[in-house]
């Protein structure tokens, strides 16, 4: 098998468990059966909101999902939940060509 290519962070993570450093957690399957419970809370969707936001703001996040090759529906449900969790990361988008209404 050829070494494939890694960019930092996974050398970084590869060269971290070569070195030992990752140790399994006790009681596996507990904690395997909890963080599944943790997703299925987390991606219940028992509510029904409506909102209304601009047309431009629609248009650019239905470009950023487009590209991400996610339904844009479930991009804004995400970030509604991370930011609800105060786990919302606010940096500037780069890199992407979006539209621009006029």
């Amino acid at each position: 098998m050829k070494n494939p290519e890694y960019d930092k962070e996974e050398r970084d993570i590869v060269e971290s468990f070569e070195r030992g450093e990752w140790k399994s957690v006790p009681n596996v399957k507990h904690e395997i059966e909890k963080h599944r419970q943790y997703a299925r809370n987390t991606l219940r969707k028992d509510r029904r909101v409506n909102i209304r936001i601009s047309s431009s703001d629609l248009e650019v996040l239905r470009a950023i999902a487009v590209e991400d090759g996610i339904p844009y529906q479930t991009m804004i449900a995400s970030i509604l939940h991370r930011y609800a969790n105060g786990r919302l990361i606010d940096k500037p988008r780069t890199g992407r060509t979006l539209p621009v209404s006029r």
